[in-house]
């Protein structure tokens, strides 16, 4: 079995914070229960970990870069796709602005004999997985949307309580090295789904599940083995409308790091959304592509970009717990993949394309290195699921706002992705500017 941290019990005497109250408590609210002492994590939890935070992203990233793109084409023509593929992930997005911090004020809330976040973890991938079997038979685009929704709301589950897993059982000595060594979940998960989909293309079906299903087996193996925190229903924190208002808002004026850090990873989770969402119709109409090859050069892309996300994120990580620092390297990841957006706008076939998604696999990999332990130093209160809950908005926001500014600026550039992704580097640049101002973290 791995060799994973067990929290004390939960019927420890419970501590005051160490500075402040949680983001979005009030006064008024039910007294907060502290998060036990974290004890240093050994290899076999990381490695579990990262597998199944791996296994995690691959439920939505891969119908996101490959699947979803083709099966709306599949339905309405490649005329009509754009449109109906921003219509899709744009409210399937703006589901997920809810759906993670509502569900990881839930984790917070659990209290029972299988933990705070096992039932979230476990729940949210069954349920999503159905999601994709609807999005995968559907015969319309209002089916496709209906199984995207449903997808969601319940991956996002999922996603909220396991990140939550990050600041519950890692301490913050080590949270560089978690958070580089999760970042490859992202380019091993890119390169895993786009890897099957290819093996199954023109069976949608497989396209679709089988991504998932492995990638479900490594979350269902962790969360089995998982020594989950616990809280005791004596200490569940009484529910009012107003600390569930307080769900979904961090006060600027009250926790200015989290604001900053927040606008941050908006700004650059804005750059990559342009990416990854436009990238088949980038292939199509800028590079020329047949549609016939648009899974194989994302799956080649998608490679090369692993391989330097892969080693930005073990060496960037570990050097910022050695440093002590975060926000230097915060800053020059997103300087560096807004230079890959403008490598890629300018490329004039795949093989400057390739060399824009090398350079932004260096920048994407040292960002999500330190960015998630940087939000993790600047938490003060207890409600850590419910906190990067609401900090993952920021993941989720810009996939709804990202079609409605890509089919304006595709219009104006009279549908040049050139200028798209040109876009996207602004927005990287933007930012690096972000981060500067936060204090609590150096």
């Amino acid at each position: 079995m791995p060799d994973v941290p067990r929290p004390p019990d939960a019927a420890e005497p419970p501590q005051p914070p160490a500075t402040g109250e949680g983001y979005g408590a009030s006064a008024a609210a039910a007294p907060v229960v502290a998060a036990p002492a974290v004890r240093r994590a050994g290899w076999g939890f990381i490695a579990l970990f990262a597998a199944a935070y791996l296994g995690a992203t691959l439920q939505l990233l891969a119908p996101l870069v490959v699947t979803l793109a083709l099966k709306v084409d599949s339905l309405v023509g490649s005329d009509r796709a754009p449109n109906s593929l921003a219509l899709v992930t744009g409210i399937g997005a703006f589901l997920a602005l809810f759906a993670n911090p509502f569900f990881g004020k839930l984790s917070d809330r659990t209290a029972g004999r299988y933990g705070m976040r096992r039932p979230w973890i476990v729940g949210g991938l069954l349920s999503g997985f159905g999601g994709l079997l609807v999005v995968a038979v559907a015969p319309t685009i209002p089916v496709v949307l209906l199984g995207w929704c449903i997808a969601q709301l319940f991956f996002n589950a999922l996603l909220a309580a396991m990140v939550a897993v990050l600041p519950d059982q890692v301490p913050s000595s080590q949270r560089g090295l978690v958070s580089g060594v999760l970042g490859i979940g992202l380019p091993v998960a890119s390169v895993t789904g786009t890897f099957l989909v290819q093996l199954f293309t023109g069976n949608q079906l497989a396209m679709f599940l089988a991504p998932s299903a492995i990638g479900g087996f490594f979350v269902l193996l962790f969360a089995g083995v998982l020594h989950d925190r616990r809280l005791a229903a004596a200490d569940r924190p009484a529910w009012s409308w107003r600390e569930f208002a307080g769900t979904f808002y961090v006060s600027p004026r009250k926790n200015p790091d989290f604001s900053w850090a927040f606008a941050s990873r908006f700004l650059f989770v804005s750059a990559y959304a342009f990416l990854v969402t436009y990238m088949a119709f980038y292939l199509l109409d800028e590079i020329g592509s047949a549609e016939s090859e648009v899974p194989r050069l994302i799956f080649t892309g998608s490679v090369v970009q692993a391989l330097f996300i892969a080693a930005a994120s073990l060496l960037g990580g570990p050097l910022s717990d050695r440093t002590g620092r975060r926000k230097i390297f915060v800053v020059t990841a997103s300087i560096v993949y807004g230079l890959a957006m403008f490598a890629v706008a300018v490329a004039a076939d795949v093989n400057g394309f390739l060399v824009g998604m090398a350079i932004s696999g260096l920048g994407f990999g040292l960002y999500m290195a330190v960015d998630l332990a940087l939000v993790a130093d600047v938490l003060t209160g207890t409600d850590t699921a419910k906190d990067l809950g609401v900090f993952n908005i920021a993941n989720a926001l810009p996939f709804s706002i990202a079609p409605a500014i890509a089919s304006a600026v595709l219009a104006v550039s009279g549908g040049s992705y050139g200028a798209l992704y040109a876009v996207a580097g602004v927005c990287a640049f933007a930012g690096a500017a972000a981060i500067l101002p936060v204090r609590r973290v150096r």
